[in-house]
């Protein structure tokens, strides 16, 4: 279901009766999944949200991916613990009939690194590093099922991956060899995000030195040395 009319009208029916859903609007960006942006009118309120989708026809499930609701379960309870994320607002389900999925609150901010540098370098280290402290201190044994990886075997993945392809890289090559020499010990695995980088950090720009208010874009999310 790509059709905007109609998914507006199945994204009603997952926020149940007097759901009145405005203003639906596909955003660029996001390598795999959809990223709508609507308003929800409900109960006198009026509240900015985003559907974070696969694709028709796509599922993450199988992938290697941890899958969607895996994805907001993880949200959920890196912001319980204390990382910043937006708030999961519904996860979808088959019956809804509009994919799998999940909707979030709309947080304000930039995500362009350049935008982000020029308002928020002083302070932005910091704040990550107290994100994936929060990110990497959640207890594993409450996390959905997630893929698991040590140092070494991701680089094996890592050759097998660039062999498959059949074109020959020295440097490539050379690369792989050398870590696979230098790949550190095995560790007890956490959490870890997978792509924690600029794009996938939303920045408040607004806030006086930046501030750091939500990490976005899970789909790498796996288990292993942080």
């Amino acid at each position: 279901m790509s059709d905007p009319a109609a998914l507006t009208q199945g994204l009603a029916g997952v926020f149940g009766p007097g759901a009145v859903v405005q203003g639906l609007k596909r955003l660029s960006g996001g390598a795999s999944q959809e990223t709508w942006a609507f308003e929800l009118a409900q109960g006198g309120h009026t509240r900015p949200l985003i559907l974070r989708r696969a694709p028709a026809g796509h599922s993450q499930r199988g992938s290697g991916g941890p899958g969607l609701a895996a994805e907001a379960e993880l949200i959920r309870q890196s912001a319980a613990a204390g990382a910043p994320a937006p708030e999961v607002v519904a996860v979808l389900q088959p019956e809804h009939g509009v994919g799998e999925g999940f909707v979030m609150s709309r947080l304000a901010g930039e995500t362009l690194g350049r935008r982000v540098a020029a308002a928020a370098r002083p302070q932005l280290a910091r704040q990550c590093g107290d994100a994936l402290a929060h990110i990497h201190a959640l207890p594993v044994a409450g996390l959905p099922p997630l893929r698991r990886t040590q140092p070494g075997a991701e680089v094996e993945h890592l050759r097998q991956w660039h062999a498959r392809h059949g074109t020959v890289r020295p440097v490539f090559q050379l690369a792989l060899r050398w870590l696979a020499a230098h790949a550190p010990a095995d560790v007890t695995p956490t959490l870890v995000h997978g792509d924690f980088r600029n794009g996938n950090l939303m920045v408040d720009v607004q806030a006086e030195g930046g501030a750091l208010v939500g990490v976005l874009d899970w789909e790498l999310a796996h288990l292993g040395d942080p």
